[in-house]
């Protein structure tokens, strides 16, 4: 019978793709340096090619080594994914679970659901990854991540999404603004203000600048913040007026700043949603925790 590759040189492969160095690849797999390199030529040999070309100085991955580290990378996944359903078919939410999430909801929303989802799930263990929605899709879909929380509109793809809830948008001043404690802002008070916004990356900016029909075009300040709570800070300092989710309001946010909010007289929100790969074995998984992530989301 033909020799096939282990799971374990597979892995092997795939650290050193990723890494181009025999040491750093080692520590990823938890082995020895000289435990990886016998791995590595013994894939060799059971393919009969290079994967890796070795230096001094650096390592090179073969044009084929290069494809064959990219269909192992689905091969482990699916591998992981059939562990996961094996756990789930004896108890579902059950083992591990990477999740990531945004850095405009993880704050506000997790600390909200979290205690009472390891309550309800005690033998789900859910390990958390932070990032900007660019990276953590492109993490997802290497495999890196199971499923992700993120602000919906958002090019998704052919993930499945499932949407967990909705959160609109206040307006925020600092107290000696014109516009502070207005019931209701018209939406059109907001084309003549210095609107601070997050930096590039944040999804959260475009949906800022879709609700003030401001298309593409860039705050009329020059200071752009990394964070919701920077931002809040300009905000009070009277910098500025923003728009801030009434899910980071809710988790106090600007508690102590003396901010004033007001709805918009259009009220404008995002919503917030669980995606995963349409491919994933724990679809199931994913689609009874988005049902309940909605279920304390309205409880809270």
């Amino acid at each position: 019978m033909k020799r096939l590759p282990t799971m374990k040189q597979l892995e092997y492969l795939t650290a050193l793709s990723d890494t181009r160095h025999f040491g750093r690849a080692a520590e990823l797999c938890h082995v020895t340096q000289s435990t990886l390199s016998a791995g590595i030529r013994d894939l060799e040999s059971v393919l009969g090619t290079s994967v890796a070309e070795r230096s001094n100085r650096h390592v090179l991955i073969t044009r084929v080594g290069v494809e064959i580290a990219e269909r192992a990378k689905a091969l482990l996944r699916d591998a992981e994914d059939v562990m996961a359903v094996a756990s789930a078919g004896r108890s579902p939410m059950t083992g591990k679970m990477h999740l990531g999430v945004i850095p405009t909801i993880g704050p506000f929303l997790l600390p909200r659901v979290l205690p009472a989802l390891r309550e309800k799930f005690p033998e789900l263990t859910i390990y958390l990854r932070e990032e900007q929605t660019a990276r953590m899709l492109e993490r997802l879909d290497d495999g890196e991540l199971d499923a992700v929380l993120i602000a919906l509109p958002c090019e998704t793809g052919d993930l499945a999404v499932e949407e967990v809830l909705e959160d609109e948008f206040l307006f925020a001043c600092d107290r000696t603004h014109p516009l502070a404690g207005t019931g209701t802002i018209p939406l059109e008070s907001l084309a003549g203000e210095s609107l601070l916004l997050l930096e590039d990356g944040h999804c959260m900016r475009g949906h800022a600048l879709d609700a003030c029909s401001m298309g593409d075009r860039r705050a009329r300040t020059q200071f752009e913040a990394s964070s919701l709570h920077t931002l809040v800070q300009m905000v009070a300092a009277g910098i500025g007026v923003t728009l801030i989710p009434r899910l980071a309001v809710d988790a106090q946010i600007t508690q102590g700043t003396g901010i004033s909010l007001s709805r918009l007289d259009a009220p404008v929100f995002r919503r917030v949603g669980l995606a995963w790969r349409q491919t994933s074995l724990r679809s199931a998984d994913f689609r009874f925790l988005a049902h309940a992530l909605r279920e304390l989301a309205d409880l809270t």
